[in-house]
């Protein structure tokens, strides 16, 4: 498996911040779209409490970035892992009633693109220890989860994946464990 080095990785050079060319009723119905695939396929995860459910989140996000982390060790894809990182943004959003059409998603720029994962996901983890201490975490959780969506679609553009297609194509595959659920 071919490294990323993603220091190298600066898909709009030239611009502090351009506009991610996705469309906001792409993410409306994305969000949609994972609500009902949670419900079919993920009813464990959807019953917990709201707060359970962030921390489930946090957690993946955090082996999303052991992933990346691992560069060619890793024997998942990084495609695979933006995919996966995209339905758990939509499904965290769900949770915290944050509606992805409506935020301004600008591509991050300056730094090194996994360092902005790294952040983000470690912003999102604080939002969900702060659960435990009954203090303020939502706008830290909507700012962290809104970042990490910027992140997934700056790098499915620097590396040319078609998100959409690969997002329905993970999604039939986590259905597929569920065989003995009738649609």
């Amino acid at each position: 498996m071919k490294a990323i080095d993603f220091t190298k990785l600066s898909p709009f050079e030239g611009s502090k911040q351009e506009e991610i060319a996705v469309h906001a009723n792409d993410f409306a119905q994305l969000q949609r779209t994972q609500h009902v695939h949670d419900m079919r396929n993920h009813f464990d995860i959807v019953s917990l409490h709201k707060t359970e459910r962030m921390k489930h989140y946090g957690l993946h996000y955090a082996k999303y970035v052991g992933r990346l982390a691992r560069g060619s060790s890793e024997p998942k894809p990084v495609q695979r892992t933006l995919v996966d990182a995209l339905l758990v943004n939509l499904s965290a959003a769900n949770t915290l009633a944050q509606d992805l059409s409506r935020e301004n998603l600008l591509a991050p720029t300056g730094r090194d693109l996994f360092l902005i994962f790294a952040d983000a996901s470690g912003r999102f983890a604080d939002a969900c220890e702060k659960i435990d201490h009954m203090e303020d975490f939502v706008s830290i959780a909507r700012q962290a989860n809104k970042d990490i969506a910027c992140w997934v679609l700056a790098m499915t553009e620097t590396l040319s994946v078609d998100l959409l297609k690969e997002v329905s194509v993970r999604r039939r595959e986590l259905s597929e464990r569920h065989f003995y659920i009738a649609d």
